[in-house]
């Protein structure tokens, strides 16, 4: 497609992957009860690699060796980042995991700074604050202690963190839909990896019917589509604009189970949706509508 039309699709993509994933906590929280850690994780990756390497055969006369070592580094990260959190997603609530785990949204300005020498603004600082805070209000329940699963979870958020700038670093001049299979590819050969070294291979508990349809979900969805559209979507905007948007999937995870477990609406939780609201304009239009209506007047 044009780069034009791709900027344009860019942030629908990221927003749409942070929908997607807004509704795989619960899921992922149940199937946990079920599949260990790694060997989850190691059949999301390979299935979201496989399956991502068909739909884009035509991508495949692109290959370089290099892809190699980039998808390895980013699928590194990607496997870190969600074998930290979803362990911690089994030792803390939901809600907590999801608010912990959009603190990346803060560190990616700097992050960014540190390794592509992208300067914050103070709209970008200003606006990944408010996130946070609304965040916070949306997800936390009463109780804010901190135990292990939170400390893993916030752990998953620097590795979150670090990918999104990984990917921005060593997307550049690469296609970004091969770049992805191959970060797939990686993460998956981690995760079996982990699977057989810690968690185990327990392939007779795919007999139980209850895991097809999350693990399909998971498959299909939370990963192959979810993080193309993240990957594209990064590729055509900036990182920090990006986690941003990402961080809203905390959002849709608590309004999806308002929808679907009759969660009360309470006014900490709009104003949490206040805030990020406030936090996304911030980000994207840096109040310039503001600064026009005023030269009009």
């Amino acid at each position: 497609m044009p780069p034009k039309v791709m900027r344009l699709l860019a942030k629908p993509m990221l927003c749409s992957a942070a929908l997607i994933w807004g509704t795989s906590f619960f899921i992922m929280k149940n199937t946990l009860d079920i599949l260990p850690t790694f060997f989850l994780l190691a059949l999301r990756f390979t299935s979201g690699a496989a399956l991502l390497a068909a739909v884009c055969w035509k991508k495949w006369k692109k290959f370089s060796l290099d892809y190699l070592w980039r998808g390895a580094i980013i699928g590194g990260f990607l496997f870190l980042a969600y074998s930290v959190q979803t362990f911690g997603l089994a030792l803390t609530t939901p809600s907590k995991n999801a608010f912990l785990t959009a603190v990346y949204c803060v560190l990616v300005p700097f992050l960014t700074w540190a390794v592509v020498h992208t300067r914050p603004d103070r709209y970008n600082i200003a606006a990944a604050v408010l996130c946070v805070a609304g965040v916070g209000l949306v997800s936390l329940n009463e109780a804010l202690s901190v135990n292990s699963g939170d400390l893993l979870t916030l752990l998953g958020a620097v590795f979150f963190a670090c990918h999104i700038v990984a990917v921005a670093k060593v997307s550049p001049g690469k296609d970004i839909y091969l770049l992805t299979v191959f970060q797939f590819a990686f993460a998956g050969l981690y995760a079996w990896i982990g699977a057989g070294i810690w968690g185990g291979l327990p392939f007779g508990a795919l007999a139980n019917p209850e895991v097809y349809v999350p693990m399909a979900y998971l498959c299909v969805m939370a990963t192959t589509v979810a993080l193309l559209f993240q990957n594209v979507g990064q590729v055509w905007s900036d990182p920090a604009s990006a986690a941003v948007i990402l961080s809203l999937e905390s959002v849709f995870g608590v309004a999806f189970s308002i929808l679907c477990y009759g969660d009360p609406v309470t006014p900490r939780l709009l104003a949490g949706f206040a805030l990020i609201f406030i936090a996304v304009v911030c980000s994207e239009t840096k109040f310039s509508f503001l600064r026009l209506e005023k030269k009009g007047n």
